[in-house]
């Protein structure tokens, strides 16, 4: 459902800049909407595919481990089996040495006796041959076990070198983009609780300005207060190159009139992301290509009250820093 009304919000943003906006101007910001709507479906599919990944992966060593466990119990079994045979073996192996010395005394002697005599032997030699063959099998079952937990231990291994490596890669990207905050919180010093506010969440970093900071009430015009703010902003992000970056801006629900060159919430915020990536861009060495703007228009709102207090809220711009996951694209492809 969430996809169809994103898929409705990319429809009304180009009938809307059709109308209002130059054909290069329309291409331009359709393809920026096609970046960005690119990215969120690859950035659902890899959070669900890093979802099933774990998911899967701690599954089945869950499952290896138990079946290690379970081989190590069997072969300590086997190997108690396999010491008290072999210990039967030389016992049975002891009392036919003294049946055939005995039979050759009395090989003379009473003919019945000697009769009982190839009796026994003749068994003891069948119970001795069956336990030659019981210790084979064991031995072979034994050697099996031990193929088969060899086998398990490099099976786990690789599955925790693989988990580690992937944990490793989303370690350095959190640690990166803690980073990352933590130099905008410092470029940043005093306008934070004034209008703004940081905060890092679902492997990214959060910066959100209220309209106040910004903008005049139904204006798209960034102020001179503001664009401080996003000059200084600029300057921060100016050396991550591993990061992309998303302009949302959001409105209230408020419906504007439709008169002038602002059309409604959709077209306002739409160049009020436009007019904040342009001062990002003029003021510093961020590369283009690393910037979206989108407009959100009314339909992610922080507050649902629908109150004065509860709209302020809603009227922001939030640039979205997220890390790019080449890397980790790269490990789950192999």
């Amino acid at each position: 459902m969430k996809l169809k009304k994103q898929h409705i919000a990319y429809v009304l943003i180009v009938g809307t800049l059709f109308s209002c906006v130059p054909a290069r101007k329309y291409e331009e910001l359709k393809a920026r909407q096609d970046a960005c709507k690119d990215q969120v479906d690859a950035l659902k599919t890899l959070n669900q595919n890093l979802e099933e990944e774990n998911k899967e992966l701690s599954s089945f060593m869950e499952e290896l481990k138990k079946k290690k466990t379970a081989l190590k119990q069997d072969l300590a079994l086997l190997e108690n089996s396999h010491k008290l045979m072999r210990k039967n073996y030389e016992n049975i192996n002891s009392t036919y040495q003294l049946l055939l010395d005995k039979n050759k005394e009395l090989l003379s002697g009473n003919k019945t006796a000697t009769a009982q005599l190839m009796t026994q032997l003749q068994k003891t030699q069948e119970e001795l041959q069956a336990q030659e063959d019981a210790l084979r099998t064991l031995e072979t079952s034994l050697l099996k076990k031990e193929t088969e937990l060899q086998q398990l231990s490099t099976d786990l291994a690789a599955r925790e070198k693989r988990v580690n490596e992937l944990e490793a890669i989303i370690n350095k990207k959190d640690e990166a983009l803690t980073n990352l905050k933590n130099k905008v919180k410092n470029a940043l010093l005093g306008f934070e609780n004034n209008g703004l506010t940081i905060e890092q969440k679902n492997g990214k970093v959060y910066v959100s300005l209220d309209e106040s900071l910004l903008f005049a009430s139904g204006k798209y015009m960034v102020g001179p207060e503001g664009t401080n703010v996003l000059k200084k902003l600029a300057k921060a992000l100016e050396t991550s190159s591993d990061i992309d970056i998303v302009v949302e801006g959001h409105t209230d629900n408020v419906p504007l009139n439709g008169k002038g060159i602002i059309a409604d919430n959709w077209d306002l915020s739409v160049k009020r992301a436009t007019s904040v990536v342009k001062i990002i861009t003029n003021n510093s060495d961020v590369n283009p290509k690393r910037l979206t703007a989108a407009g959100r228009g009314e339909f992610l709102p922080l507050d649902v009250t629908n109150t004065a207090d509860g709209r302020k809220k809603n009227r922001r711009i939030e640039v979205i820093l997220t890390p790019k996951l080449d890397e980790l694209f790269k490990l789950l492809g192999e």
